[in-house]
């Protein structure tokens, strides 16, 4: 177990996750938190990481700093993706390790799952076939800082855990019109529709392919537990187990927006991968399950993104 007053260093702290576990910590009486601004420390400069930690020497270590995209912002990026996630996550777990830390826990994503993993996906079907080819570059760089974690596990008996979880939404969303993922891009685009008085919205697709949507408060209270209460070198999956359609999704989006107007589908756009869902006996068979529903979780985000004041510029 964590003790209250261990130095924690949350990296990323500024993005949707990391701000959720700094939320989490607090919450749960942490008080010896450590951060850093991009500003103040580029993860991806080796040099600068190996001088923070040699300084700060954390005990334990949330890694939930990222580069982060929807589809266009990977496809388009696919070397920056990759440089900018494996370097940065190996400068940090290598750092962590060499200066001691107890424990630390890697965020990752579902999407480094195979494309055609048999649903729902459990944890032990990574690499058993090929990957979903548009995020590609992401998804080799989170597993390899998933298998740094293992391997420094099974040479060095090194206690570094893995979690990953699938689709996120909550508060610090990124609402950026072309590079957002789905569900904030959806809360933008009705707002923006009722705001201009429109009748009618039109989204991609048929609307038929069904996610899985995570509360991020919600994810950052699974990372707290598993620090807790698990050790192994196989990831755990972070989910709520239930799936959704993309229509249904719309509709509950249009609902707390307030967005009267029609919901139209533009059926020669792409629907994406028919069905994407994590097995979550993992995490349940701990003792840990998901609180928040996608409703309620939705209009705490869409509150969030009214009070936002960097949803335009992002």
């Amino acid at each position: 177990m964590m003790e209250k007053n261990a130095k924690i260093y949350v990296a990323g702290h500024r993005g949707m996750v990391g701000s959720a576990i700094v939320r989490e910590l607090k919450r749960q009486g942490y008080t010896n938190l450590i951060t850093r601004t991009h500003a103040e420390l580029d993860l991806k400069r080796q040099d600068a990481v190996e001088a923070f930690f040699a300084e700060e020497k954390p005990d334990y270590v949330f890694l939930a700093a990222a580069k982060v995209g929807g589809i266009v912002a990977n496809e388009s990026a696919l070397a920056d993706f990759m440089y900018d996630n494996m370097i940065l996550e190996m400068n940090v777990i290598h750092s962590a390790w060499q200066n001691g830390c107890k424990k630390l826990e890697f965020l990752g994503s579902s999407c480094i799952y195979p494309r055609m993993a048999p649903q729902p996906m459990k944890e032990d079907c990574l690499l058993t076939s090929a990957l979903e080819k548009t995020n590609e570059a992401y998804a080799l760089a989170k597993i390899s800082g998933l298998k740094y974690c293992e391997f420094l596990n099974r040479q060095y008996g090194t206690d570094y855990i893995s979690v990953m979880p699938t689709n996120l939404y909550g508060p610090n969303d990124n609402y950026h019109p072309t590079h957002s993922h789905v569900l904030p891009a959806l809360i933008r685009r009705f707002h923006e529709a009722k705001e201009a008085g429109l009748t009618e919205v039109t989204c991609w697709g048929d609307g038929s392919p069904l996610r899985e949507f995570l509360y991020v408060d919600d994810l950052a209270n699974l990372c707290v537990f598993l620090m807790n209460n698990y050790s192994g070198n196989e990831t755990v999956n972070a989910g709520t187990g239930k799936e959704v359609t993309i229509k249904e999704l719309t509709e509950i989006v249009a609902k707390v927006v307030g967005f009267e107007g029609k919901i139209l589908w533009d059926t020669s756009k792409p629907n994406g991968t028919p069905r994407k869902l994590l097995d979550v006996s993992k995490a349940e068979a701990l003792g840990w399950k998901y609180t928040t529903e996608l409703e309620e979780g939705i209009r705490l985000t869409y509150d969030d993104f009214l009070n936002n004041p960097m949803r335009a510029e992002r």
